[in-house]
């Protein structure tokens, strides 16, 4: 009988920790929305450091698996994977690779990265490091599985400012977009061999990250690419439809959100826009449905929920905004002077966002006000990782350092 309690304790701990797993850029759904989170039922006015651990430099977010937590980073002239206990922050295994990088000098400012935030799936963890060098691990031991760096098939492996794109998988597919500037390719690979399955050659990438949707039950990788908004068939790489879609020094950068049937997209200076996604005897089409020029979005992509898009523009030094996803209308938007950039989620029904000034902001999903709950200093330097959930913690990665907060 002891025996039957001792494996029921650990199955629930199992499912527990699984519950968790933010696995990949924006959690889960990739919506930047989860409910595995466990919020207390008063947020105290100061949140207490589990523990904090230097952890090298670049904007990846962590991302959790079971008991793991993962970090794509640079140590030196080097790229670093790293495993650690999430309870701990103990290091449980690490590799590193060599990985020169020249920072571009308008982006002097942001480092030599890595910027993109790995996947972790079926015991694998893929990484994409910021000279387009893209590797699968083992994600219990840190063994190398295999690797590509896609010198030989394009004169360039990255975009003007670096890889920033995050991978995904679905579907038994991994998805990335290699290349740089002028060519490219958005490709499926087998996730085990690394082998191609398919490739979309109409564009060289951007900086913005893929999302799957389902439109009239065809499931579409939808992203921007270098100077347009696509969707492509996940089966078999086909372009179903385009936009064409531009931004000062070709920074495509916002991952797009999907409301219904509309697909929600915005960058520097440009408003956000909705479209709807239809086909009819067998073309796929798209239908601007609103423009909201309030919102023009830079680095943050925005968090939807019940209707509702947060977010944040870069206008006036950076102001909060919510607007109707329906109708594009603003709702509300902060006075300013927020920060340059803002990583938004949304957990146990509440809204997160780490901030560039160093913050942790809690707030609630309201359609008449920014109603802000707590507003916690995490870290000494920029933030420009994604706050991750994590049953009842939340990591934090700023310029050098992971940090685990709870309550």
């Amino acid at each position: 009988m002891r025996s039957l309690v001792l494996v029921f304790l650990l199955l629930v701990c199992a499912l527990s920790l699984r519950a968790q797993d933010w696995n990949q850029w924006r959690g889960p759904s990739r919506t930047g929305v989860t409910a595995g989170f466990k919020a207390p039922a008063v947020w105290p006015d100061r949140m207490k450091q589990i523990w904090k651990v230097d952890a090298g430099e670049g904007h990846a977010s962590p991302v959790v698996s079971g008991a793991h937590a993962y970090l794509l980073s640079r140590v030196s002239d080097r790229e670093a994977v790293t495993a650690f206990d999430l309870a701990t922050g103990k290091q449980i295994w690490r590799q590193m690779y060599d990985a020169p990088y020249q920072v571009n000098p308008a982006a002097t400012t942001h480092g030599k990265g890595p910027k993109s935030t790995p996947v972790v799936d079926g015991g694998r963890l893929f990484t994409f490091g910021i000279s387009g060098i893209l590797s699968a691990w083992d994600a219990s031991t840190g063994r190398l599985l295999w690797r590509k760096d896609f010198k030989s098939d394009y004169p360039m492996t990255v975009p003007d400012f670096g890889t920033a794109m995050s991978p995904i998988v679905v579907s038994n597919l991994l998805i990335v977009h290699v290349g740089g500037g002028g060519k490219g390719a958005l490709i499926a690979l087998d996730p085990q061999t690394g082998a191609s399955r398919w490739a979309w050659t109409g564009d060289g990438p951007s900086y913005a990250s893929p999302i799957v949707a389902d439109f009239r039950g065809v499931r579409q990788i939808v992203t921007q690419s270098q100077s347009h908004v696509i969707g492509i068939a996940l089966a078999d790489g086909k372009q179903l439809w385009q936009i064409p879609f531009t931004t000062d020094y070709d920074q495509n950068i916002v991952t797009a959100v999907v409301s219904g049937e509309l697909v929600v997209y915005g960058g520097v200076s440009k408003p956000l826009t909705a479209v709807r996604v239809t086909q009819s005897a067998g073309k796929w089409t798209t239908e601007q449905v609103w423009q909201n020029p309030d919102a023009p979005m830079y680095m943050s992509s925005s968090v939807e929920l019940s209707g509702l898009l947060f977010g944040m523009t870069h206008r006036n030094r950076g102001q909060f905004f919510c607007v109707d996803a329906k109708t594009g209308k603003t709702l509300w938007t902060t006075r300013g002077r927020e920060g340059d950039n803002a990583a938004v989620i949304a957990a146990g029904g509440l809204l997160m966002t780490t901030t560039t000034e160093g913050e942790l902001i809690v707030f609630r999903p309201n359609a008449q006000s920014f109603d802000v709950v707590k507003r916690y200093t995490v870290a000494e330097s920029p933030i420009w990782a994604h706050p991750v959930p994590a049953g009842a913690v939340i990591l934090i990665k700023d310029a050098t350092s992971l940090s685990a907060w709870g309550f």
